[in-house]
C-alpha cells in the first residue's frame, strides 16, 4: 500500500528523508502521521525514522546547512530544522530496562527492533519517501479493521510505561471500531496493571483524559474504563452513566473535555487543571442547580459556558433541552446592557445598584429587547 499526501510531499519532509537516504542510511516516517493518513485524518506531526545516529544525523545536517537541534538525544532524537519547520528525526531503539515511566535505550540498526518497541501495531507503520508503507508487525490489517492492539504481550507493553493503560482507551475512542469493543486481551492487561498509574505524574494522565474526552465519542471507551477499574484509578467516584445521554444531545456541537469531565462527576485531585479550568468548573457547577435559562446563562457566562451548561443539565436531569436553545444563547452572549450608572443620575449608592439590578432584570427577561428608553420609562 501507498500513501500519497500533501505533508510527506512537503519541502521539509522530503529534504530531511533525501539528506539521511542519500548518504546511504534509511530513513522513513513512522507513526501517527503514517496511521492518520491511511484514515483520511488531519496530521499534525510528522516523525522520522532511521538507522543513522543521532552524531550521523547532526553532522549530515550542519554538512547541508541545515539546523541540527539535540532535542532528546539521549533517545536518539535530533530536531532538524528546514526553513523554519522542526522535523524530530529518531534513531532506531531498542528498550534495555524500563521502569514504568522511563526507559533507557540502545540504539539500533534494525526496523523490526524499532518496531518491537512501540504500543500499538497501529502506530508501528512507516513509510518511504515516496509514500510506500511498510508493515513489520501486521499494523495495517488492524488499522483497516480499526483494531486496536498492543505490539505484542500487552502485559510487557503496559509495564514499561503505565501511560499505556490510558493510551489503549484514548486510542480506542479516537480510532477504533465501537461495534467490535476492546481488545480482551488488552482490556485484561490494563485491568491487572492499574496500580501503576499512581507512579504516573499529574501532568501525563490530565493530558490523556483530555484527549480521550476530545475524542468524537469516548463514552463507549470510558464505560469499559469504569468496568475494569482504571476510571477509579484517576477520577475516583466518577461514574460513566450521563456521559451516553451528553454525547447524543452534543449531535454536533464541537467537543469539549472539561463539560465531558464534569458529566463524569468524581475527584480531581488527580489532575493537574488550568486555573482557567479550574476556574470554569466551578462556574459550571454552581449554574447548573440555578435557574437561569440559556440566553442569561450566554449573557453572564459566555456562549461556551452556557452551551456546556444547557447541555449538562438536560444529560444529568434527564430533561428535554429547550426550545430554541442555541439561537436563545446566541442572542445572550452578543447582548449588552444599554443602561449605565450615569443613566440613573438622580440615584445614589445601594439605591442605584438595586435599581441598575432590577432593570437588568427586565432587560433580561424581555430576551434583551427593551432599549433604554423601554428601562428608563
Amino acid at each position: 500500500m501507498r500513501i500519497a499526501a500533501d505533508w510527506l510531499a512537503a519541502p521539509a519532509p522530503q529534504t530531511v528523508l533525501a539528506l539521511l537516504t542519500g548518504a546511504g542510511h534509511q530513513a522513513l516516517v513512522v507513526g501517527g502521521c503514517v496511521r492518520n493518513a491511511l484514515m483520511g485524518l488531519p496530521v499534525t506531526d510528522i516523525d522520522i525514522a532511521t538507522n543513522a545516529t543521532p552524531d550521523t544525523v547532526i553532522t549530515l545536517a550542519e554538512a547541508a546547512g541545515l539546523r541540527a537541534v539535540p532535542t532528546g538525544i539521549a533517545h536518539g532524537t535530533v530536531t532538524v530544522v528546514v526553513k523554519g519547520e522542526g522535523l524530530e528525526v529518531t534513531t532506531f531503539r531498542r528498550d534495555l530496562d524500563t521502569d514504568g515511566r522511563h526507559a533507557i535505550v540502545a540504539f539500533s540498526t534494525d526496523l523490526a527492533e524499532d518496531a518491537a518497541r512501540r504500543d500499538f501495531t497501529m502506530n508501528a507503520l512507516y513509510a518511504s519517501a515516496d509514500g510506500q508503507v511498510i508493515d513489520p508487525l501486521g499494523g495495517l490489517e488492524d488499522l483497516l479493521a480499526r483494531r486496536l492492539r498492543f505490539v505484542g504481550d500487552p502485559q510487557a507493553r503496559i509495564r514499561e510505561d503505565y501511560l499505556r493503560i490510558l493510551r489503549f482507551f484514548r486510542f480506542h475512542a479516537q480510532y477504533g471500531d465501537p461495534a467490535q469493543g476492546l481488545d480482551p486481551e488488552a482490556l485484561a492487561a490494563c485491568a491487572s496493571n492499574a496500580d501503576g498509574l499512581e507512579q504516573l505524574s499529574a501532568e501525563r494522565i490530565t493530558a490523556e483524559l483530555r484527549k480521550l474526552l476530545a475524542a468524537p465519542d469516548p463514552a463507549p471507551a470510558v464505560a469499559a474504563m469504569a468496568r475494569s477499574g482504571v476510571l477509579a484509578r484517576v477520577l475516583p467516584g466518577a461514574t460513566p452513566g450521563a456521559l451516553v445521554p451528553l454525547v447524543h444531545l452534543e449531535d454536533g456541537t464541537p467537543p469539549r473535555w472539561l463539560r465531558r469531565l464534569l458529566v463524569l462527576g468524581g475527584q480531581t485531585e488527580r489532575l493537574r487543571l488550568t486555573r482557567q479550568d479550574t476556574g470554569n468548573l466551578s462556574r459550571m457547577r454552581d449554574a447548573l442547580a440555578a435557574m437561569q435559562p440559556p440566553g442569561e446563562l450566554a449573557y453572564r457566562l459566555g456562549a461556551d459556558l452556557a452551551t456546556d451548561i444547557t447541555l449538562l443539565r438536560a444529560a444529568l436531569f434527564e430533561t428535554p433541552l429547550p426550545p430554541d436553545w442555541q439561537n436563545a444563547i446566541a442572542r445572550g452572549a452578543s447582548a449588552r446592557f444599554p443602561l449605565r450608572a450615569d443613566d440613573l443620575s438622580d440615584l445614589s449608592g445601594p439605591a442605584l445598584g438595586r435599581a441598575l439590578k432590577a432593570a437588568e432584570a427586565r432587560w433580561i427577561a424581555s430576551d434583551f429587547r427593551l432599549n433604554k428608553a423601554d428601562l428608563l420609562t
